[in-house]
């Protein structure tokens, strides 16, 4: 099966924030799930597997703030697939969702 392209998802929408953070390749803290129903994680999901974004996910054990043993989760991108979609309609695409495109 050929590898898809990846796909750029509405700028103004919860999907196009989060790639917005991965393009920029700043870090964001953990966030409340969007209007009480949507995770982080079901977003990366989506953009991963309807997108076609190549999200690296890496998990380890964390302590929650109450003391409780958790898991904490970082998502990104390769730094190749960041230059690629970037040097593609990627920066204006960054700018319509409301980030500044960085030099890279």
């Amino acid at each position: 099966m050929p590898k898809k392209s990846p796909i750029f998802p509405g700028p103004r929408t919860a999907r196009g924030a989060v790639l917005a953070v991965l393009l920029s390749n700043a870090e964001q803290a953990g966030a409340e799930p969007l209007r009480a129903r949507v995770t982080l994680a079901a977003i990366v999901r989506a953009l991963k597997r309807k997108y076609h974004w190549p999200i690296e996910t890496s998990s380890f054990p964390s302590n929650a703030i109450d003391g409780r043993a958790t898991w904490a989760t970082v998502y990104s991108l390769p730094e190749e697939v960041i230059a690629a979609a970037l040097d593609g309609h990627g920066r204006d695409w960054l700018h319509s969702a409301g980030g500044g495109a960085p030099d890279v």
